[in-house]
């Protein structure tokens, strides 16, 4: 099987990011590409979908993440957890298993995250009955619903902001084509590209004024 590590978004020094230079997304060098021997605690894996935008993009249809604190279980709670607080029906496991992949990363690094997390995922599938991935979309809803205001429920939020965001797969299925200041701005860049609303009639232009 070919394995795709996914690169974490809190590592800003890795490869990859969308460095295009015109207003078309490119074929992105995705940090999903690189082969590497995976050693932790569990590995996350899955495919992309046959015919998604990460699937003419992506070098291979499976993807990985190596879990160093978290189980491959608690893992994949969380990334459910993710889609509950941020439901994007195009948007790939893949990404959301970078959210797995960061919060394993501060739970490796600071044992008071990884406590509220193993407690935490504790707390889901208790609350699931035995096991929060697999319970139904309505009854995880209700249980994430019900940890507002709560410090799991908070890390777990705000992580997900930067994990499923600031990344070239969630950029290229959404049509982001990266940051363009340091290329000129938007201008040049498909600023004026509305390729979804036909074109204004002439009238519609207002009369030029020459003072």
């Amino acid at each position: 099987m070919h394995v795709i590590p996914i690169r974490s978004t809190a590592d800003p020094s890795a490869p990859g990011g969308c460095e295009e230079d015109s207003g078309e997304v490119r074929k992105l060098d995705l940090p999903l590409a690189r082969r590497e021997f995976l050693r932790g605690s569990g590995i996350l894996v899955g495919t992309i979908a046959v015919g998604s935008v990460l699937a003419a993009l992506a070098p291979s249809p499976v993807w990985a993440v190596e879990l160093k604190t978290l189980s491959i279980e608690e893992g994949d709670a969380l990334m459910k957890m993710g889609r509950v607080l941020y439901p994007h029906k195009k948007l790939s496991d893949a990404v959301y298993a970078l959210l797995a992949k960061d919060l394993d990363a501060k739970a490796s690094a600071d044992p008071a995250t990884a406590k509220l997390l193993h407690d935490g995922v504790a707390g889901l599938n208790e609350s699931a009955g035995g096991d929060f991935a697999k319970a139904s979309d309505q009854k995880k809803r209700e249980i994430v619903k019900s940890l507002e205001g709560q410090p799991f429920f908070a890390a777990v939020r705000g992580q997900c902001i930067t994990s499923l965001y600031d990344n070239d797969m969630a950029f290229a299925t959404f049509g982001y084509p990266g940051s363009a200041w340091e290329k000129g701005g938007y201008i040049t860049r498909g600023f004026q590209d509305l390729k979804w609303l036909p074109a204004p009639p002439l009238e519609a232009s207002p009369k030029p004024y020459f003072g």
